[in-house]
């Protein structure tokens, strides 16, 4: 099990002359080629052209149309903005409000070297060394540091502003939206839920800048040869202005240390009785979210948060809240995933996830899951 959905669209039904024509007038390159790379939460295309150039084009799904997500065009907005300062994000080069040629608008963006490392996985066999694990943790720290000390302001017209309470409250709503269309009941999450309400930080005494959203290793592109090194950082849809601390966190949540405590699966077994996926949670449980942060030269969780809070100069308060605020939030998006598969008439497996998830939520607000 990993971050990605099976592509649920083809390039069936486009209007590849159209948009070939389109495509080769606004970029002045002969557009040779077209393939789909994925069709989850956007259709995207990788474009090459006759001058050697790749690109790749973006497109909405239904998926995208959750509330907590940007727009489109706000999207290239922000990599727009983004071209303007020193985070690796890929380069805006086309925006197309026309509906007429896909049935919604797109955006092409500049194709970007590396690999993604999805959920689960492992980086490629070049990076499987202690000092390539420590080079790929410290770029991904080194990373949303720059991130989370960009200037905000350039970002305050096209950005939600969000302290880490209101994305609680909505997570909260988003949940009972899900029980209430799908009648699946997660009473762990909603207890976590109603902790997290009780104990969210004063927003006037937090700190705001711009978040990705989703920032983990399968959305980022690696490149390099024996070293890792970060060329991208994709997928800008949930970027906006909010608490940086649950961010960190959400990353630490992917890391692995020794001794972590598993949650207990024979709850969940009982209640799901699903083979292959409890076989997927059992793997968790022994190798973690991403297996190669517990395995020689990764650095440990405190050792990522001492490197943030040097580069950033801000000390991760409030960790316990932030930390189980990462969990729930993961959770919940799981969740509504399930709520869309329920709708569409297709099978789910997505409530163990969830049920799995909330356990570690709740193991960390217990204070079981140390930093």
């Amino acid at each position: 099990m990993t971050d990605d959905r099976e592509h649920i669209y083809s390039l069936e039904g486009i209007d590849s002359d159209g948009l070939t024509s389109f495509l080769t007038d606004a970029l002045d390159e002969e557009v040779t080629g077209r393939e789909l790379l994925d069709g989850a939460l956007n259709v995207v295309v990788e474009i090459s052209t006759a001058a050697g150039n790749t690109y790749v084009l973006r497109q909405p799904v239904k998926l995208r149309e959750a509330a907590y997500m940007n727009s489109l065009c706000v999207e290239y907005e922000v990599l727009e903005r983004l071209a303007e300062t020193a985070v690796p994000a890929p380069k805006p080069v086309l925006y197309c409000a026309d509906e007429s040629l896909l049935g919604e608008p797109f955006f092409r963006i500049a194709a970007l070297e590396g690999t993604e490392i999805p959920l689960g996985t492992d980086p490629p066999d070049r990076f499987q060394t202690p000092a390539a694990r420590e080079q790929l943790a410290h770029e991904l720290i080194d990373t949303l540091a720059g991130i989370h000390t960009v200037e905000v302001g350039p970002f305050g017209d096209i950005c939600d502003r969000e302290p880490a309470g209101e994305q609680v409250a909505r997570s909260a709503d988003r949940l009972a939206e899900v029980t209430s269309e799908t009648g699946e009941q997660f009473p762990t999450l909603e207890s976590v839920g109603e902790w997290l309400r009780a104990h969210a930080p004063d927003p006037d005494e937090s700190p705001i800048s711009l978040v990705h959203g989703d920032y983990r290793p399968g959305n980022i592109l690696f490149a390099g040869a024996e070293r890792p090194r970060i060329t991208g950082v994709l997928d800008w849809e949930t970027a906006m202005l909010g608490d940086p601390l649950t961010e960190l966190a959400y990353l630490l949540l992917r890391w692995r240390d020794e001794g972590d405590p598993t949650p207990d699966l024979e709850p969940i077994a009982e209640r799901y009785g699903d083979d292959e996926m409890l076989e997927h949670l059992r793997d968790n449980n022994e190798r973690g979210l991403a297996p190669f942060t517990a395995r020689a030269g990764s650095p440990t969780r405190a050792e990522l948060v001492d490197r943030y809070e040097e580069r950033t100069g801000m000390a991760f308060d409030h960790e316990r809240f932030h930390r189980t605020h990462a969990a729930f939030g993961l959770a919940v998006v799981w969740a509504d995933l399930h709520r869309h598969q329920v709708a569409a008439g297709e099978e789910s497996h997505y409530p163990p996830l969830v049920a799995y998830m909330a356990a570690v939520a709740d193991s960390i607000r217990r204070g079981e899951f140390d930093l």
